[in-house]
């Protein structure tokens, strides 16, 4: 039977129809209204009732940025949305009566989908980080999507890497979000364009445009400028010494890389697989992981809510 996935994000809420095999079969788009919660509720609420009255669904699953509980119900803390210790999963079903509804944080149905259906399929234990304005993470273990004990587990983005380092949003100091995201690289194709040399053509980008943003920076990678690519082969390295971290914690098999920087294909993941065995434990005596681009792209989140959301109502 097919589930509808429904993926909140900051300008608009993506939903589908999708099979058992990840394929979608409908898709749906609105405005997201993020700076209103209770409109919030209404299009997620308007988004399924339209999809599910076209379609036998199982259920339907609602992934959102932010700290979600164990129990997949609701939203502790939002980012971008005013839901404090909100109980989304009531407030949908109770006007969507008969119909499983069930909640996640947006990365880890992401991740889930690429797991599944995407890069990591044919493994057992797969982190993933995607690396856009942020970074976001989702792990699986065992054939499992890690929840930790109050279901907030996963947060790689503020895996600490700096003692006493830059701070970042969440209120500590040193985040991987502070030196592995797309924000950071920005940051660093900006000190590079700074010192001159081959950071000029960063420079003369930076002057024409007014400031530096990451279609310009991408464009540069794409052309091979020594500046821009020395700025992403820098994120990298900081990637890989986080994913040593995670390595010796958690041993997955696969590390798999989303997000707008994660385009760059090899141009990231080489700085990421040689920082990584730089920092790896018994190097030489310890298997080491794949490291993968994902592969589901825009459609990760939609198909990881739905097939948790099918989870849910199988396991109910």
């Amino acid at each position: 039977m097919h589930a509808i996935g429904i993926d909140i994000g900051g300008t608009k809420i993506a939903g589908a129809v999708v099979t058992e095999l990840g394929e979608i079969v409908e898709e749906a788009r609105r405005p997201s209204p993020a700076d209103d919660p209770d409109a919030m509720v209404d299009t997620v609420v308007e988004m399924i009732s339209d999809l599910a009255s076209r379609h036998e669904v199982s259920g339907a699953g609602v992934a959102a940025a932010g700290f979600i509980d164990a129990a997949q119900s609701t939203v502790y803390y939002a980012p971008n949305i005013a839901w404090r210790n909100e109980p989304l999963r009531a407030r949908i079903e109770e006007r969507l009566p008969g119909l499983d509804i069930t909640v996640d944080n947006d990365a880890n149905a992401a991740g889930w989908a690429e797991f599944r259906f995407g890069a990591g399929r044919i493994y057992s234990d797969m982190t993933m980080l995607t690396i856009g304005t942020g970074v976001g993470g989702a792990v699986v273990v065992g054939d499992r999507l890690l929840r930790g004990g109050f279901g907030t587990g996963g947060e790689i983005g503020h895996l600490r890497v700096v003692p006493g380092g830059l701070p970042c949003g969440c209120g500590a100091r040193g985040c991987i979000e502070q030196y592995g995201s797309g924000r950071a690289l920005l940051r660093m194709a900006g000190e590079i364009a700074d010192a001159g040399g081959i950071g000029r053509p960063l420079a003369e980008a930076r002057e024409k445009a007014g400031k530096l943003d990451g279609g310009i920076v991408g464009g540069l990678i794409a052309e091979g400028d020594p500046g821009a690519v020395a700025a992403l082969r820098e994120l990298g390295g900081w990637l890989g010494q986080a994913c040593a971290s995670i390595g010796a914690v958690l041993d997955p098999q696969i590390f798999v890389f989303g997000g707008g920087v994660a385009v760059a294909g090899d141009l990231l993941l080489d700085p990421v697989r040689e920082a990584y065995l730089a920092h790896l434990p018994a190097r030489g005596y310890h298997p080491e992981p794949e490291f993968l681009v994902a592969e589901l792209v825009n459609d990760a989140g939609v198909v990881g809510a739905a097939d948790l959301a099918r989870l849910h109502a199988d396991a109910r």
